[in-house]
C-alpha cells in the first residue's frame, strides 16, 4: 500500500542519517516528505499534515487541531519517549495510532541525573561562577554519593539505568513502582512505600510519566515527609512534582537540594517562576534526553516504527 510519510521537523541528526534512513521507503514506492524547519504554529503543522499517512514528530505539541483534517492519518510516529504533548484522545477519536520511541534516551537521562546530584552536592555550577566572576573564591564543603540512599521513583527502563548508575557509586538503593521487578531486586532495590522512600532517601530521583494518574504525585505532604538534608532529582516531567511547595521547602531549609531538568511548561520559563529563586537548586532547559548518540537512536527507532507499521507489525504503539 502506497503512503505518504512526513518528517514534520528536524531531529537533530545529520540530513546525510535523514536521507539513509529513508531511501528504503521511497526505494519501495512511499513518499517521504521532511521538513527541516521546525514550527510550533499549528496552522502550519496541519498543512503539513492534512495529505499524510504517517507522520514523525519529536517533543513539540501535536494538538488536535493540528491532525483533525487528516483524514488519511494512520499513525503519529512521536520520536521521544513521553507522549503528553500529543492529544491521544484525539488520535483514538479519530482511529489514528501512537507510537513513541522508548529507550533512546536511557543513558542520557540516568547521566544527567548523576551529573545533577553531583552539581548539588558538591555546587559544582556555584564554584565555576566564584571562578568566571573573579570574586573571592567560597570552597563549599560538599558530600558524596557512597553510602547514601537513593530512592527511584519509577523502576522503568530508565529509572533502572539511573538506579545502576548510583549503584556504582556505591549508593543503597530503595524503590517505589507500582509492580515490583525482579531485575531491580537483583540489583540490589528494595522496593517500599511511596511514603517510606520519601522519608528515608537522601537523594530522590523521579523517573515517571506524565499521565492523570501522575500528577501531582510528589504532592506538598510528599516533599514534606523528606529528611532536611535530602535532595531531590526530576529528570522525568514537571508536573508530577508541586514545584511551587519545592521552591518554599527549598528556601526554608528544609530540603537541602534540587536537580530540575523539567518544570511546569518548557522553556523559556517566567520569570515569576519559583523554582528559579530557590536556594541550592539547580535548573537545566529539558536537555537530560539530548545527547548525539540519543538523537541517533531515536532516529532509528523512528524510522524502524514507520517500517513495521507498513509491514502490519507496528512497534512502540502506545495508544
Amino acid at each position: 500500500m502506497y503512503m505518504i510519510i512526513k518528517l514534520l521537523e528536524p531531529l537533530r541528526v545529520p540530513e546525510s542519517l535523514i536521507e539513509e534512513l529513508s531511501a528504503p521507503l521511497k526505494e519501495a514506492g512511499h513518499d517521504f516528505v521532511y521538513y527541516d524547519e521546525k514550527t510550533t504554529d499549528v496552522d502550519e503543522l496541519a498543512k503539513r499534515s492534512e495529505d499524510a499517512d504517517i507522520v514523525i514528530i519529536a517533543n513539540n505539541p501535536y494538538p488536535k487541531e493540528a491532525f483533525s483534517k487528516a483524514e488519511n492519518l494512520k499513525l503519529i510516529d512521536v520520536a521521544f519517549t513521553g507522549v503528553d504533548h500529543v492529544d491521544l484522545e484525539a488520535a483514538q477519536d479519530q482511529g489514528i495510532q501512537v507510537a513513541n520511541a522508548a529507550g533512546y534516551s536511557n543513558t542520557a537521562v540516568a547521566e544527567l541525573v548523576i551529573g545533577l546530584t553531583l552539581d548539588v552536592y558538591r555546587r559544582i555550577s556555584f564554584g565555576n561562577d566564584s571562578i568566571q566572576q573573579g570574586d573571592e573564591v567560597v570552597l563549599y564543603q560538599g558530600n558524596e554519593i557512597r553510602g547514601k540512599t537513593v530512592g527511584i521513583v519509577g523502576t522503568g527502563s530508565i529509572g533502572m539505568e539511573t538506579a545502576r548508575l548510583f549503584k556504582a557509586f556505591g549508593a543503597n538503593l530503595i524503590g517505589y513502582n507500582r509492580t515490583e521487578k525482579d531485575e531491580a531486586k537483583e540489583l540490589g532495590l528494595e522496593y517500599v512505600s511511596l511514603d517510606e522512600l520519601m522519608a528515608n532517601s537522601d537523594i530522590i530521583s523521579l523517573h515517571l510519566p506524565l499521565n492523570d494518574e501522575t500528577k501531582n504525585t510528589i504532592s506538598r505532604e510528599k516533599l514534606e515527609m523528606m529528611k532536611d538534608s535530602a535532595v531531590l532529582i526530576n529528570a522525568a516531567r514537571g508536573p508530577i512534582v508541586d514545584n511551587d511547595a519545592l521552591a518554599e521547602l527549598l528556601n526554608d531549609g528544609k530540603i537541602a537540594g534540587a536537580g530540575i531538568d523539567v518544570f511546569d511548561m518548557e522553556p523559556p520559563i517566567p520569570s515569576d517562576y519559583p523554582l528559579l529563586s530557590a536556594k541550592n537548586a539547580v535548573l537545566t532547559p529539558h536537555v537530560a534526553y539530548l545527547t548525539d548518540e540519543s538523537m541517533v537512536a531515536r532516529a532509528h527507532i523512528a524510522f524502524d516504527n514507520v517500517v513495521k507499521f507498513i509491514e502490519g507489525n507496528p512497534q512502540n504503539i502506545v495508544k
